[in-house]
């Protein structure tokens, strides 16, 4: 398997995910960002998914210069039209959808009492119901394209949260929300697996990204000093190791924490 750092040939000199096609959201940084650039690295033509317009152009041209192949769309999957827009436009450009990534996300701290429903809103919306959207927009054309060459398999892979595993105190509805995506995914991993599409979960502990770094608000770092947080790209391996599999082997969930976190 490549790193977020190189490609990998396999031994008939392609790369793994050559001829394939795949969207990710949430791609505009962080953990959805290195993904891209990832799976790109390894053959993977790329529909990607955010809100910030700028920010995806320049990681399309980043992804180029390297010889991959990718393109924008800005959506804020908020709204939940735009969840099948994003996958029909990127069927459209792209001609089949192997992979889906749903790594989109959005997190507050506070405490029941002092919250803001209206972040409640938005994380419901954004970590759960647009999951919901994005897989079932997918997961027709994931099915037809495990049923195809190149690999003969598909992969639906949500990154989640160890906040899904482990609730805490000021993190209740982040924790909700990611504990329901973490049923989610393997319920439907029941349902399709014997079709050829692996679901997969990524929960990742504290990891730098614009969300966590300097937010008060969104993360409290567990004690832990910044310099031993997991960077995008160690999360960034986990998702591309459960995609580049052989088409017999699903790796259904991936817990990747700092050395130092303990919960």
């Amino acid at each position: 398997m490549g790193t977020t750092g190189t490609m990998s040939i396999n031994e008939t000199g392609r790369k793994p995910l050559s001829g394939t096609a795949g969207l990710v959201t949430g791609a505009s940084s962080g953990i959805g960002a290195a993904t891209a650039m990832a799976l790109a690295r390894e053959g993977c033509s790329l529909a990607l998914v955010a809100r910030r317009t700028e920010r995806l152009a320049e990681l399309v041209e980043a992804i180029g210069k390297e010889g991959g192949s990718a393109f924008a769309l800005t959506a804020d999957l908020t709204d939940g039209a735009r969840a099948r827009q994003a996958v029909d436009t990127a069927v459209d450009r792209l001609g089949r959808l192997d992979v889906l990534v749903n790594n989109a996300g959005f997190g507050v701290r506070s405490s029941v009492e002092d919250s803001d429903p209206e972040d409640w809103d938005r994380m419901v919306d954004l970590n759960f119901r647009a999951v919901l959207r994005m897989s079932h927009a997918a997961l027709p054309h994931l099915l037809r394209a495990a049923g195809e060459r190149p690999r003969g398999v598909a992969d639906l892979v949500t990154v989640s949260s160890v906040a899904g595993r482990v609730p805490r105190k000021d993190n209740s509805v982040y924790s909700a929300t990611k504990h329901a995506v973490c049923t989610f995914s393997e319920a439907l991993r029941q349902e399709v697996t014997g079709r050829g599409v692996r679901a997969g979960l990524v929960e990742p502990g504290m990891t730098a990204t614009e969300m966590t770094v300097g937010n008060s608000r969104a993360a409290s770092g567990h004690g832990l000093p910044q310099d031993t947080w997991l960077n995008a790209e160690d999360v960034a391996r986990s998702v591309v190791f459960m995609i580049t599999q052989p088409a017999h082997v699903a790796i259904n969930e991936i817990t990747v924490r700092p050395t130092a976190q303990e919960r």
